[in-house]
């Protein structure tokens, strides 16, 4: 149950995935809004950070939008979606024609390298299994459900991985550290499950995750 201030804000991240996400939220009767506005985004109960296509243009897009000490300093529930989720780690080798690794948010202290397929197909794109974690982004969501991915890069299994899958090698399908998590799949293409992680990130507030962290640390 929300009340009339709770408020949840997708970042206007100039990406093409925005209103795919927006819609999917909408589905599932929350009420969000697209923005860039510092002020809003500082405001919201929880903030989500989509993304698609190349780590660096992405980057690009919220240093000319001045987001990114702003997205860093969020003590809110904050949910990267895809190239979102990549965004919250130190680095990626998504680098095009450039030599050196793009420097990400660096919030999650993993980095993106190529997805290592053994010989399958790249991108990586269609449904694929997760085993999940107790992490509250995955409650009611059963080991083995399918999700939807695309993707040609990834986070290595580590500390921070709340769910993992395979392709050729075993990845991180999410990571989390705190109030930030992320999801390597696309939880808008994902049917009933990737409704039902949204309706899960829709139930956290920043003393929801705090409690939690209380519980764990007994």
């Amino acid at each position: 149950m929300t009340t009339a201030q709770d408020t949840t804000v997708i970042i206007d991240t100039d990406c093409a995935n925005l209103s795919s996400v927006r819609y999917a939220f909408e589905r599932i009767k929350a009420n969000v809004t697209v923005t860039d506005n510092i002020d809003a985004i500082k405001a919201a109960t929880r903030v989500v950070l989509p993304g698609v296509g190349t780590a660096r243009a992405a980057m690009l897009s919220l240093n000319n939008k001045a987001l990114i000490d702003t997205i860093t300093d969020l003590t809110q529930p904050v949910l990267g979606v895809c190239l979102g989720m990549q965004l919250l780690t130190t680095q990626s080798a998504e680098r095009g024609s450039d030599t050196n690794d793009c420097r990400c948010l660096g919030i999650i202290d993993t980095a993106i390298g190529e997805l290592d397929s053994q010989g399958l197909p790249l991108p990586h794109m269609g449904w694929n299994q997760i085993t999940t974690t107790a992490h509250p982004l995955f409650s009611g969501i059963a080991p083995g459900s399918y999700v939807y991915f695309v993707h040609s890069y990834r986070a290595p299994i580590s500390q921070y991985t709340i769910a993992s899958s395979q392709y050729g090698e075993p990845f991180s399908a999410a990571i989390a550290k705190d109030n930030f998590m992320g999801v390597q799949f696309h939880p808008e293409k994902s049917a009933a499950i990737g409704a039902q992680i949204l309706k899960n990130f829709m139930k956290m507030t920043s003393n929801s995750l705090n409690l939690q962290r209380s519980e764990v640390a007994q």
